[in-house]
């Protein structure tokens, strides 16, 4: 066997392991989906902590403050998009700083680290009887919610040009099976749950944070046992300063849309790589509004029940992971832009559709356009940034990324929750394209 098919080999290995370790995280870390609705109802009726009534009268204020309604229905909904964009502001904190560290340290030791802080935020879900434990939860979680960069650096360490897409494709397939089979077991735990939300059982929450601690152990012992570093000692940053310069003044958001802490890259492709940020930022500004405000608007205007939304979710799930397995991870190399603008071009109809349905069928119908979207995006737009700096800046240039999509998903869920935005997302969806065809040389 000669030094090219070993290498091969070991390229197809990693990956695999990635792809089955990524699945088992997202599986537990969508558990939470279908129940957050049921989740904020409970803590309305239980907590003992205060916490709840003042993010919820804070809630209010703000809806009151952007000319919202103010009901029992719209305030749980802006108080569910407030948690959503806390959790991804967190991330917007820690993905470049953890990015950064592991250009220093390797890929594997800041994996496991963020898996253990991710284990030790389920153990608080487990034991969250009021509303401040399930804050601390959020909290915890957000921010050790880094291993998703990590993983896309390592991808990054074990492939070329070539064969990069169909290794970022991959790691789309994981995100569509996690949400694919993580909210179908979420809505079975609210089944189990859901009559005792008026009562005083901790049902509604416990069993699927034990459920989520538990594979998030067993991801823990997989990676601990069988990954193997992607990062060379030869290739990393010679010292934390050097890792981390630039990293921690990352929390200016100017900063990092310009990537100031990247320094080993030309001037035209540090303005493709800006460029290429500001679109992942409007985009997921745009796409993670309907993503999260989605468990609430089927829960309130097509009153579904846990378990319909977990049928919902498993629609999207499928959707996704044939679009990237037949599609995506077929497309030759260089296909990345073109792919992306596809895609937009099919979301853009398919969040209006989903917006004014009034019907399972007009619902559906827009979610079919929306996974063709949302399966071809994000993955397009990474491969395309992924393919800049060198090898000592990766972790740092994925941390940043994420760290735009982490800001991007902290006011899109306001925005959604505070209004009709149908007009907004059209608009701005279509500059959004516009820049990409016009400007992206690479």
């Amino acid at each position: 066997m000669n030094a090219a098919t070993v290498e091969k080999e070991c390229q197809k290995r990693t990956l695999m392991v990635l792809f089955a370790s990524l699945i088992i995280d997202l599986v537990g870390f969508t558990v939470i989906l279908p129940l957050m609705p049921s989740l904020l109802e409970y803590y309305h009726q239980h907590d003992k902590s205060g916490i709840y009534q003042w993010m919820l009268e804070r809630s209010t204020e703000f809806g009151s403050l952007i000319g919202a309604p103010h009901n029992d229905r719209f305030d749980l909904v802006l108080l569910g998009g407030i948690l959503g964009a806390l959790f991804s502001f967190l991330q917007y904190l820690s993905s470049p700083i953890l990015g950064a560290l592991s250009d220093v340290y390797g890929r594997r030791q800041l994996l496991l680290a963020t898996m253990i802080g991710t284990l030790i935020s389920y153990v608080v879900w487990a034991i969250s009887y009021d509303f401040s434990a399930f804050l601390m939860f959020r909290i915890i979680g957000g921010l050790s919610k880094g291993n998703v960069g990590i993983v896309i650096a390592s991808v990054t360490d074990v492939t070329n040009h070539q064969s990069r897409s169909k290794g970022m494709a991959l790691v789309g397939i994981a995100f569509s099976l996690g949400f694919t089979f993580g909210p179908l077991i979420g809505a079975m735990f609210s089944i189990w749950g859901s009559k005792d939300i008026s009562g005083d059982s901790y049902t509604i929450f416990q069993y699927p944070a034990i459920f989520s601690l538990l594979l998030s152990l067993l991801d823990i012992i997989f990676i601990a046992l069988i990954f193997k570093e992607t990062l060379s000692e030869s290739k990393r940053a010679q010292s934390f300063g050097k890792g981390i310069k630039g990293a921690v003044h990352l929390i200016n958001p100017i900063s990092i849309f310009r990537f100031d802490a990247i320094s080993r890259i030309n001037a035209p492709d540090l303005n493709n790589l800006r460029l290429l940020g500001a679109v992942y930022f409007l985009y997921l500004f745009l796409f993670s509004g309907l993503e999260y405000s989605l468990s609430f608007l089927v829960h309130q205007r097509h009153h579904y029940t846990s378990m319909q939304q977990g049928k919902m979710y498993l629609f999207i799930g499928v959707a996704m992971a044939l679009v990237q397995g037949a599609y995506v991870r077929r497309l030759p190399p260089g296909s990345e832009k073109k792919t992306a603008i596809l895609g937009m071009c099919a979301i853009i109809p398919g969040m209006l559709t989903v917006g004014f349905s009034s019907s399972s069928y007009m619902l559906y119908f827009g979610l079919l356009l929306y996974c063709i979207g949302a399966a071809t995006v994000v993955t397009s737009i990474t491969t395309l940034t992924s393919n800049y700096g060198e090898g000592d800046e990766k972790g740092k240039i994925t941390g940043i990324v994420r760290s735009l999509g982490a800001l991007a998903r902290s006011f899109g869920p306001l925005l959604t929750c505070g209004g009709e935005v149908h007009d907004v997302h059209s608009t701005q969806k279509i500059i959004i394209m516009n820049i990409t065809n016009n400007k992206i040389s690479r």
